[in-house]
């Protein structure tokens, strides 16, 4: 506020020197002061007139004519007096001018000029780089309605005399997203690209935000920043959420299976989010083979026997065999060693043989392998469980707590 009150003042100044010029330039060039002396001159005029017509013989009361100059004269020294008063008067009002002129002017402006909407911008301004912050932290507990708002006037701010700030840039795409603003959002990541194409962090939420324009042009330059962004980094798991999601919304849906079993390999069933994308497979694998419903998928639960000691790396190996218990498996599938029970659907999506489906047969056991170098192949000392003979749709269980010798 210091630089508001700076210049408020220097406004006050202005008027007020126009206020004093008037007053003053009038005292300076008194009127009245002029007219006195005109009036001097005059009758020394007049005076020597009369001599002049005395001496000629024209007047007979040359004294009478003196006297009636000199009081003629000396009636102007009232009037004298009283522009002395006026420039009193003048001078006195000065004071009273500026004050009302200073309470008129801030009266006014705290009425209609929005200083408290003023100080609040300053205020957000202020705290530009920790609202930014707040909102790039997923983890953050988010920013309110009110504060977005705010965030978005300082950033626009900043911008106009900042405008090769690619960080702010992509923080106003992101803002455009949170608000449906789809046309900022794509305008500010555009440019948050153009001047840091190799920042994966803007190359993502540039794809992003295209995929949400709805243009099929924009949506396919998005999928090619994607695959570019997982070119640079495979384990990269924003890009392979964004590359699910765009294969989910295009029908692509072995696109989309692939991208979250990746992604379930690398977060581990430990994670949170690990069950959010079992069902988002499954919901995949339904619109890919809309028969393939619950009736025709295995639910495995796999728990772990207290005996066992987990090694520091490795897989779990999950199969699924003809209820003859031939070592031949029908469906596999891999997950990653961590905690336990282990939840994982198997169905046809998981068959070895395209000949034999999962889905074709009537009974089958589940086995479990704990694999620490991953060779296939069973070995003496790995752990293994094996399930009781279940059909599908049925809830399968099962225990590794067994060791091959």
């Amino acid at each position: 506020m210091t630089l508001f009150w700076i210049s408020t003042l220097a406004l006050i100044f202005v008027g007020v020197f126009f206020i004093i010029l008037p007053l003053w330039k009038a005292r300076a060039q008194d009127d009245e002061a002029r007219r006195d002396e005109l009036n001097k001159a005059f009758y020394k005029d007049r005076l020597a007139e009369l001599e002049e017509e005395d001496a000629e013989g024209l007047v007979n009361n040359q004294e009478e004519l003196i006297t009636e100059l000199k009081q003629s004269l000396l009636d102007d020294i009232p009037v004298k007096e009283k522009a002395q008063q006026d420039s009193l008067n003048a001078r006195l009002f000065i004071l009273p001018s500026i004050i009302v002129l200073v309470a008129i002017s801030y009266g006014l402006y705290f009425k209609f000029g929005s200083i408290d909407k003023v100080e609040k911008w300053q205020e957000v301004s202020a705290r530009l780089p920790e609202l930014s912050q707040q909102l790039l932290d997923p983890e953050s507990a988010g920013l309110t309605d009110s504060e977005i708002r705010d965030i978005t006037l300082a950033l626009r701010t900043k911008l106009y005399h900042e405008p090769d700030d690619a960080m702010g840039w992509l923080l106003l795409g992101r803002i455009g997203m949170m608000n449906r603003d789809i046309d900022t959002s794509v305008g500010a990541m555009k440019k948050a690209y153009a001047l840091k194409p190799k920042d994966t962090e803007i190359k993502l939420g540039y794809a992003q935000s295209l995929m949400l324009s709805g243009n099929e042009a924009k949506a396919e330059q998005a999928k090619q920043l994607l695959r570019e962004a997982l070119r640079e980094d495979s384990t990269n798991l924003r890009a392979l959420s964004l590359l699910a999601f765009y294969s989910f919304e295009n029908q692509d849906y072995k696109g989309a299976i692939s991208a979250w079993k990746a992604m379930q390999m690398l977060i581990g069933p430990d994670d949170s989010r690990y069950e959010m994308l079992v069902r988002s497979i499954e919901r995949a694998q339904s619109k890919l083979n809309p028969e393939a419903t619950l009736e025709k998928q295995a639910p495995v639960t796999i728990n772990l026997g207290n005996n066992v000691q987990l090694p520091k790396q490795g897989f779990v190996i999950v199969s699924i065999h003809p209820a003859d218990g031939s070592p031949m498996p029908i469906a596999a599938a891999r997950a990653p060693l961590s905690r336990f029970p282990l939840k994982i659907m198997m169905s046809d999506e998981n068959n070895m043989i395209e000949q034999r489906k999962l889905s074709d047969m009537e009974s089958f056991i589940v086995r479990a392998r704990i694999d620490q170098d991953g060779n296939v192949a069973t070995k003496s000392g790995d752990w293994y469980g094996e399930s009781e003979v279940s059909t599908l749709g049925e809830n399968v269980s099962l225990s590794i707590d067994k060791q091959y010798q």
